[in-house]
């Protein structure tokens, strides 16, 4: 398995802090919804319309997955007229979307992880 060089690694060992985010930012991309939100925003802004299109949900479930990434601080939204617009805060988290789906791309059509 090759995974792309860390930014920032850190050498020593992590503080309880840092794995519980750790683990509750997992959580939250443990989700083929938010996972296909994030890695669309990762190509740049998009509006609510774009992102329901783009991930063939519901409306009102990416309006609830968008509000959670947006209470977690993992997307921004800003009103441009009528429209609500969103963007990744972070290009640490879109690098974090793509490591995961290019480690995916091997195990496509093997047994699941559980």
């Amino acid at each position: 398995m090759h995974l792309s060089p860390a930014h920032g690694v850190h050498p020593q060992n992590p503080s309880d802090e840092q794995l519980a985010y750790a683990a509750d930012l997992l959580g939250l991309l443990a989700d083929r919804t938010r996972l296909v939100l994030l890695h669309t925003l990762g190509s740049g802004e998009a509006d609510v319309t774009t992102l329901t299109e783009t991930c063939g949900a519901a409306r009102p479930a990416v309006s609830q997955h968008l509000a959670k990434l947006r209470l977690a601080g993992l997307v921004t939204v800003r009103k441009e007229g009528r429209r609500m617009v969103y963007a990744l805060t972070d290009g640490h988290l879109r690098r974090l979307v793509s490591e995961a789906l290019n480690l995916a791309d091997p195990h496509l059509g093997r047994h699941p992880l559980v």
